[in-house]
């Protein structure tokens, strides 16, 4: 009888592909590896302004939301990355890890081995650092981290207009503190995307124990007398794991895989005829993201990336990155930003910032014919908790997927301040000479019921979804804090589902860091070669 893999991976994302090429170190450990896209083929896949593409639609499920009731019933685009590298081959590449406090909060919650540095080693062996080479950062690992090859002239003034109002520019945000306005370091190198699949499976691929499948979609986890023997693709292959199934499909994905193998809320898979293998209540709760609101003004000129819309100018900036590996196409679109406080006494920064040098850059926003500058706002720690449920028993169906954004009146109310600080910064002198009028919101909105009304209309996720699988000390969570799903043997999982709380950031580092320390983990505990932990 032909063995199969020791190891059968869900998911080629970001912690997916960290995971696959960590375990696959040691020789004689065979890896399998399934995703549910395609191949990273195409160029914009691996060019940085190629982001603005990606929201669009590119290499995405295509899901949405369900109406949020608490914003007028507005259904919102929900980006997921489908394709290999996940959400790290269409994201905006900003790299930024959290603050040190999410961590530690992790730790006081009772998720021992999480606090602060016990992962910050983790950030530092994921990391090839082209600026930064201290306790906070490292070089040599396989993930490009780099400066920003494109700035404007207009970041710069940004960063005046933010001092003036009393906001520092700070060099490294993810360095001793958050606090301030920077330009984002970006996972980048040498001017090209390092998502997890170029960064960690690409040089890797070589290897006779790793095994990468894509566009092979996995139906359920196959569950026999308590334990994940397998999984079953949607063409009916069913495919079966020595050692452990790790589910690694993002904090989307891993609830709607568990609910279709039965496991989840027993009430809601019985509804919907799915056989109950484990009630698990929490799986698919405690869904937490970001709700991105921006400014958008009209520039004075060809201040902004916008120009390079037309035809013959997309041309020649092309030529340029392929001369050069600058100019447009080297632009993440959204490299500037930082971190600042809608609430004076929160513990530490509570808003995020990232300026778009654009507009209508992601899908549904509005672009200025003329050009333009868009400046978005995020409040970091979020009070609402929404879920993830299945429309059905069939794994073609689109998942109900309910952020619950705003349901929390205190959302709300740091929403609106951080879109109103926004307004200031981009009001400031020092940006003057770039930008001709404000033109959303617009003088038209002045009371918290017409910012209101504007942010149901103009808002967007943050692409920062988490916490639908959440890691805890107790029964009631869904994963153990060695990521071990509760009630079922040999299945774990790995990815931002695992989250007990978002962290205060983008989460694509922090994604990263679950693969590097997870695969520590699961060779320690299958006496591989390689443990650390």
């Amino acid at each position: 009888m032909t063995r199969g893999p020791d190891f059968i991976i869900i998911g080629g994302g970001s912690a997916g592909c960290v995971v696959a090429a960590r375990l696959s170190e040691d020789p004689d450990t065979n890896v399998l590896l399934l995703e549910a896209g395609g191949g990273d083929w195409n160029p914009f896949f691996h060019v940085p302004a190629g982001f603005a593409k990606m929201t669009k639609g590119m290499a995405s499920w295509g899901w949405e939301t369900v109406p949020q009731r608490h914003m007028k019933d507005r259904v919102f685009n929900y980006t997921q990355g489908k394709v290999i590298g996940g959400g790290s081959a269409i994201n905006a590449q900003i790299y930024t890890r959290g603050n040190p406090l999410d961590y530690d909060d992790w730790r006081q919650r009772g998720c021992v081995g999480w606090g602060y540095d016990d992962v910050l080693p983790y950030f530092r062996k994921s990391e090839d650092n082209d600026t930064f080479e201290n306790r906070f950062h490292g070089k040599g690992g396989p993930l490009g981290v780099s400066q920003p090859r494109a700035p404007l002239p207009i970041c710069e003034a940004y960063f005046e207009a933010a001092a003036a109002l009393g906001i520092p520019k700070n060099p490294d945000i993810n360095g001793e503190t958050q606090d301030g306005v920077c330009y984002y370091q970006l996972t980048q190198r040498n001017a090209r995307r390092s998502s997890a699949a170029m960064a960690y499976l690409a040089p890797n691929r070589h290897r006779k124990n790793l095994s990468v499948r894509t566009r092979a979609q996995v139906k359920r986890i196959v569950v026999g007398n308590g334990r994940a023997t397998g999984v079953e693709l949607v063409d009916g292959t069913i495919l079966t794991a020595e050692r452990e199934v790790i589910l690694s499909s993002g904090a989307i994905g891993s609830p709607r895989v568990l609910q279709l193998s039965g496991i989840g809320p027993a009430d809601h898979l019985h509804s919907l005829g799915v056989p109950v293998v484990l009630d698990q209540p929490q799986v698919g709760a405690n869904l937490q993201d970001h709700l991105d609101l921006y400014c958008i003004c009209e520039v004075s000129g060809p201040h902004t990336y916008d120009r390079f819309a037309k035809l013959h100018l997309s041309a020649l900036a092309g030529l340029q990155y392929l001369l050069t590996r600058r100019g447009p196409v080297a632009s993440s679109l959204f490299e500037t930003g930082g971190f600042w406080y809608a609430d004076p006494d929160a513990r530490s920064p509570d808003l995020q910032f990232h300026l778009g040098l654009g507009t209508g850059i992601e899908k549904g926003v509005k672009t200025m014919p003329d050009g333009g500058v868009t400046l978005n706002s995020c409040y970091l720690r979020p009070r609402s908790r929404g879920t993830v449920r299945l429309r059905s028993r069939d794994p073609g169906e689109a998942p109900l997927i309910d952020p619950n954004y705003l349901s929390d009146p205190r959302d709300r109310e740091m929403s609106i301040r951080g879109l109103k600080l926004t307004q200031e910064i981009l009001g400031e002198k020092a940006l003057a000479p770039f930008i001709r009028r404000e033109q959303l919101p617009g003088p038209g909105v002045r009371t918290d019921a017409e910012y209101f009304d504007f942010v149901c209309e103009h808002s967007k996720t943050s692409h920062h979804c988490t916490g639908t699988c959440r890691m805890g000390p107790g029964e009631e969570a869904v994963v153990d804090v060695r990521l071990r799903l509760n009630g079922i043997d040999g299945l774990r999982i790995v990815d931002n589902s695992i989250m007990p709380t978002v962290i205060s950031s983008n989460t694509n580092a922090a994604a990263i860091m679950i693969g590097e320390k997870a695969a520590d983990m699961i060779k320690a505990d299958n006496g591989l070669s390689g443990a650390s932990s």
